[in-house]
């Protein structure tokens, strides 16, 4: 069988070295032969495959019918008529500074047109050079060019924890950009990726002829995998993983769809994806368990500064409603959204939409815990690794030692101006983070018959029965969750039960007493 990559992104590689390529082309197809309309912006997360999809296009601009041998591209009447095609790579682009940026970025630019067969002049600036290219080529080859951009915005997004810095590289991109508005006869395609949309950036603001498809249901899987893409491309590998792990068939691809697709990028049309790179990962080590590997390639440092500011643990991500277009549009660099940016960097995804309104959600298992990783260290101020050491004194009921883990938590967590205003959900939601973030299956407001026990948690090995109570002392929660058998649905497990009673003040909204012990 074909080998699965995981470090392959560019389309003629991957079919040199006959490893496995999700056939995407009919959604080229679909794009290149549009009747009304050239011009083309998809927003989708990191490690999504749109550098795949860029350079997919770029070959079939090239003419290089060889590599699409048994496509979906192919079965067309599509003439393969070769164009020339710039393609912006800004990978190589220095944003940690001013200096950094003016060296590095227009070297970018000449060497994309360089590439594409122009002769660079360093005596004018980029801008110039690009105008003067696609006159040329019109000029040599009596067509339009075609422009490929593969993460426009990633020089803007790495300086935004500088803002002056952002908005100057912002500025000095809008320059290169601005010039498709006045070259328009000269341009037979253009397809621009990224992950933010910077409607302040000229090619936003002034190419009003700039399709948005970041949304449209006949997109909506062009990046990711849909589940009759695994079956038709890794039904093996996915069978011996499934093996490995000791799941039947239909088991294990529940799990794996518990794990890795959730996300949704349509309004519409309701199809969801898998992330590529978690699927790669997860059948190339073919490990006996599922892990983060999505998460494990890096996590965006302006999400990070941003997730400190206050308030942001106040939201319920799994159920955010009352986005809206707008939400996710980036248009002042010093007032970032945290929900919109959480959407764009892949920690948040589309579950419905109604009537212009938006309600998002965490994607899958793999962000989940990401994400609850990431909101315990922003709330206790400490790195990953302590949060991951309070799991796993709960797990082995080092009750002291978890009980000052979580009264430091609690005393570091930021809070909102109407934190003063909340009760145990407050604090509850916190405790989810931890728990999420450690491999635990939890649920918040558990309903039982004779009330709600605010969370239970379970892990192979032990189920947690957690009642909070706000100024009433930790013996007062245990009595209720005792009281109310708020055990029972779970005594059939077979699994240790424990429950745990936090008491918090309200004046100093710290933790001020806890205790546990265990029902069977």
């Amino acid at each position: 069988m074909k080998s699965v990559a995981t470090d392959i992104a560019n389309f003629e590689e991957l079919r040199k070295a006959g490893q496995i390529y999700v056939d995407k082309t009919a959604y080229f197809h679909r794009l290149i032969t549009d009747p009304s309309r050239r011009y083309f912006f998809c927003a989708r997360p990191r490690r999504f495959g749109k550098s795949l999809g860029v350079t997919t296009l770029k070959s079939i601009f090239l003419g290089h019918r060889e590599f699409f041998a048994d496509l979906a591209i192919a079965k067309t009447d599509y003439d393969f008529a070769p164009h020339t095609v710039i393609h912006f790579n800004w990978g190589g682009v220095k944003a940690t500074s001013r200096e950094g940026f003016d060296e590095t970025f227009p070297g970018a630019v000449a060497d994309a047109l360089t590439a594409s067969g122009y002769a660079y002049d360093c005596s004018v600036p980029p801008s110039l050079n690009l105008s003067r290219a696609l006159t040329f080529f019109k000029n040599r080859d009596g067509k339009g060019c075609v422009i490929l951009i593969d993460e426009y915005d990633d020089p803007v997004a790495k300086a935004l924890a500088n803002v002056p810095l952002a908005e100057y590289i912002r500025d000095e991109l809008a320059t290169i950009y601005a010039q498709f508005k006045d070259n328009t006869d000269k341009i037979r395609f253009l397809f621009i990726t990224g992950v933010s949309k910077f409607t302040k950036l000229s090619i936003f603001s002034t190419l009003s002829s700039l399709n948005d498809i970041s949304f449209e249901d006949e997109y909506a899987a062009m990046f990711g995998f849909t589940e009759e893409e695994l079956d038709a491309n890794f039904d093996e590998h996915l069978r011996a993983h499934a093996e490995k792990m000791r799941l039947s068939y239909a088991d294990y691809r529940a799990e794996l769809k518990r794990w890795y697709n959730g996300y949704r990028f349509a309004k519409y049309d309701e199809t969801t994806v898998y992330n590529p790179v978690s699927i790669a990962q997860t059948l190339v080590r073919r490990e006996p368990m599922f892990g983060a590997y999505w998460s494990s390639t890096g996590r965006a440092s302006h999400l990070m500064n941003l997730l400190k500011r206050d308030g942001v643990l106040a939201f319920d991500y799994d159920k955010l409603h009352g986005a809206s277009d707008s939400s996710f549009d980036v248009a002042d660099l010093k007032s970032l959204d945290p929900v919109g940016m959480l959407y764009q960097t892949g920690y948040l995804t589309i579950k419905s939409y109604d009537y212009g309104i938006y309600r998002l959600g965490v994607p899958d298992e793999e962000v989940r815990r990401d994400l609850a990783m990431l909101m315990t260290g922003v709330a206790a101020n400490q790195d990953m690794k302590w949060a991951a050491n309070l799991g796993v004194q709960l797990r082995l009921c080092e009750w002291d030692s978890f009980f000052d883990g979580l009264k430091s938590l609690y005393a570091a967590m930021a809070y909102g101006p109407t934190e003063g205003r909340r009760h145990e959900s407050s604090y509850a939601r916190c405790l989810a983070f931890l728990l999420a973030s450690q491999g635990f299956r939890f649920r918040m407001e558990d309903v039982q018959a004779d009330g709600r026990a605010d969370v239970v948690a379970e892990h192979p090995c032990g189920v947690y029965i957690f009642e909070l109570k706000v100024d009433e002392g930790a013996a007062a929660a245990l009595e209720q969750v005792k009281a109310k058998n708020y055990d029972a649905p779970y005594r059939a497990k077979g699994l240790p039960i424990y429950v745990v009673g936090l008491s918090f003040d309200s004046k100093t909204r710290l933790l001020a007493d806890a205790e546990a012990c265990t029902l069977n």
